[in-house]
């Protein structure tokens, strides 16, 4: 109970924790985890271009803002002018998240030694929510390319490499992504 708690305080990344513990059950090279982490949280770097980092005063608050830098907590401050919003009111944001996160996996943790045996099914919850996101942002109809540029790697990553699916198929998307944004960035009148 300890460890998780531990666990949950230091390795605050969301979908990150349920993969590590995947990769470190199935004793996956450290190489590969590492790769994965990478590619995981990668999407924090084009967080970090517009998230009101400059807004936090003080050395060690910023340390923490870039620590607890998750896809909530951007979403919170992306659709907000960042003068609207005070140093107290992010770190305050990120502190109720990262709260949240921690407490619900003790709670969940204490819950689940009640359960009376394993609950078959269960473990496809996560992938559903998922689904559900993808067909949702689909929906929307603004951009149809990335979850097609998804499936298509996820298609090739089973095909060539089925034991490093996770690894190759995230690594091949961002590829897929860089290049395209080299062609767009290419295209723009005055790029040399």
């Amino acid at each position: 109970m300890v460890g998780a708690a531990v666990q949950r305080g230091l390795i605050y990344a969301g979908s990150l924790e349920f993969l590590l513990v995947g990769l470190l059950l199935a004793g996956t090279p450290l190489a590969s985890v590492a790769l994965t982490t990478f590619l995981v949280n990668s999407r924090h770097v084009f967080y970090a271009l517009s998230f009101p980092l400059h807004r936090v005063r003080g050395r060690l608050a910023k340390v923490y803002a870039m620590f607890a830098l998750i896809d909530e907590a951007y979403a919170l401050t992306a659709t907000r002018p960042p003068e609207s919003l005070s140093s107290r009111r992010i770190l305050c944001t990120q502190v109720l998240l990262q709260s949240y996160w921690v407490s619900g996996g003790i709670v969940g943790t204490l819950a689940g030694q009640w359960l009376p045996g394993p609950v078959h099914g269960l473990s496809f919850a996560l992938t559903s929510l998922f689904v559900v996101l993808a067909i949702d942002a689909c929906r929307t109809g603004r951009n149809l390319s990335d979850p097609a540029l998804a499936l298509g790697c996820a298609l090739v990553a089973g095909t060539v490499a089925a034991a490093q699916f996770l690894v190759v198929a995230m690594g091949l998307y961002l590829l897929v992504l860089l290049a395209r944004h080299r062609v767009t960035l290419n295209r723009r009148p005055g790029h040399a």
